[in-house]
């Protein structure tokens, strides 16, 4: 079982996130509880907020949904890489090392390149409001 003290995120969101993808899914609570192996009263329970999922039930839940557990669980922004950016990674191991190697080095670059640009701006705030 969670702990309370570990589960205040799921308090949030969590039981609209359900329902809606149930919704979404043209899913009963029903269909829902069967597919996951949990009881229909326990699916009323998550989705109205008065009960907490276990771990492997998530687990369960997503995959009935066809959603990962993190987007049952986490806002958007909290959530990893996107099923896009996912897919370009899955693809880049695929690809002989030597690729791999010029495209690692491709987006250090990117990335150096973004935080000098973010450094110039703020050194160029700061000069303003000084002067």
């Amino acid at each position: 079982m969670i702990s309370s003290s570990t589960t205040w995120f799921l308090d949030m969101q969590f039981p609209e996130r359900l329902t809606t993808l149930r919704k979404e899914r043209g899913l009963t609570q029903q269909a829902l509880a069967d597919m996951a192996g949990v009881a229909v009263l326990q699916i009323r329970r998550y989705e109205g907020g008065s009960a907490q999922p276990t771990l492997e039930v998530i687990r369960r839940l997503a995959i009935s949904l066809g959603v990962s557990a993190d987007m049952l669980v986490f806002d958007e922004q909290e959530r990893g890489p996107s099923e896009r950016l996912r897919y370009q990674f899955e693809a880049i191991s695929r690809m002989p090392q030597y690729e791999q190697e010029v495209i690692k080095e491709l987006l250090d670059a990117m990335i150096i390149k973004t935080q000098i640009a973010g450094t110039m701006a703020c050194i160029s705030t700061t000069a303003k409001e000084e002067s």
